[in-house]
């Protein structure tokens, strides 16, 4: 996971240094990512970032047998249907599994 992060930073600085007239300012002091896998192979961790106005956004998540869940977070506290990131969201299912019903 954490290689397939370095993975998308080095890309997007790589267009951001072949556009530099952009409108993307990403300063990657500016983002961390910690994660965690623990024997039952459960993984929490947490990224965070701050704005080109200096404001500091977080997620905490989870990832396990019931799917990826935000835990907190104040980047999307809240879903579009209304569900609380508090990581009681359930499991999602993708429309292609739904439409195979």
């Amino acid at each position: 996971m954490k290689f397939s992060l370095f993975v998308l930073l080095g890309l997007v600085a790589a267009v951001t240094l072949a556009h530099p007239d952009s409108v993307l300012d990403l300063d990657l002091d500016d983002i961390h990512h910690e994660q965690d896998i623990d024997d039952d192979q459960v993984i929490t961790g947490s990224y965070s970032w701050t704005s080109p106005e200096g404001t500091e956004f977080f997620v905490r998540y989870v990832a396990d047998e019931d799917g990826y869940r935000v835990l907190e977070s104040n980047a999307v506290p809240v879903s579009a249907n209304g569900v609380r990131a508090n990581g009681q969201q359930g499991s999602f299912d993708s429309s292609e599994e739904d439409s195979r019903k």
